[in-house]
């Protein structure tokens, strides 16, 4: 199977320039589906600190880059929406946001906000044993005694390395969120209205923004944070 693919073919959310070479790194399996951007890309493309995929394959060799503070060491790893990724030697972190028109670009944080990560509760089931699963947008599995707080749609914050939750945001009105696809990705603001429709459709979100608002599909939002903004330095 080959490892490259045509840069005009990639997600519009990845962070490269179409226009230039013909041939881009194409993700390998893993979380974030399609969507999800090669680590080789983020370290190449938009970081700079390496030239070429060996280089970058020699820095994954060293345990140099940590993604959601586990070690990794494949650089097609797919790398998405609220991903942390570390550089401990040049005490440097990054969270994975959706810049203005959705693509993805890296915010940069301290240590201390490194240490957890932002999930978007995509699905929830109750499993043998009597726990509650909470899938979230990057398949991660979190379980929980009792899950009667937590709903679809909403975030939870959890810790990278025993995937505790430290955090719990509702997806309700009044919420904060961003809306990372479509056509207002990456715009930041308050949910004004749920609007609810009848059988198979997407449910619609109000959004009020400092700039008026917007509308669009549920799947469209995530809840977040004032400090998942990139202001928590």
């Amino acid at each position: 199977m080959t490892k490259h693919q045509k840069r005009l073919s990639v997600p519009k959310t990845w962070p490269v320039e179409r226009k230039t070479d013909t041939f881009t790194v194409k993700a390998g399996a893993g979380p974030h589906g399609e969507e999800g951007v090669p680590l080789v890309v983020l370290l190449r493309d938009v970081l700079g600190y390496v030239d070429s995929t060996k280089e970058a394959r020699y820095a994954l060799s060293e345990d140099a880059i940590l993604v959601n503070g586990q070690p990794i060491n494949d650089e097609q790893r797919p790398i998405g929406i609220f991903d942390i990724i570390a550089f401990p030697g040049r005490e440097e972190y990054y969270r994975v946001f959706p810049d203005e028109g959705g693509r993805l670009a890296l915010t940069e944080i301290d240590a201390e906000a490194a240490e957890s990560r932002l999930g978007k509760i995509d699905n929830k089931q109750q499993v043998p044993g009597g726990d509650t699963q909470l899938t979230l947008h990057d398949g991660t599995n979190v379980l929980v005694e009792d899950g009667a707080e937590y709903s679809s749609n909403d975030s939870i914050v959890i810790d990278n390395d025993d995937k505790s939750i430290v955090a719990h945001f509702p997806y309700e009105e009044g919420a904060l969120v961003t809306a990372i696809r479509g056509n207002h990705g990456g715009k930041i603001g308050e949910v004004e209205t749920i609007d609810v429709t009848p059988g198979s459709g997407s449910n619609t979100v109000t959004v009020d923004t400092e700039d008026g608002g917007f509308e669009t599909i549920e799947e469209y939002v995530v809840v977040i944070d004032e400090n998942f903004t990139g202001d928590d330095e």
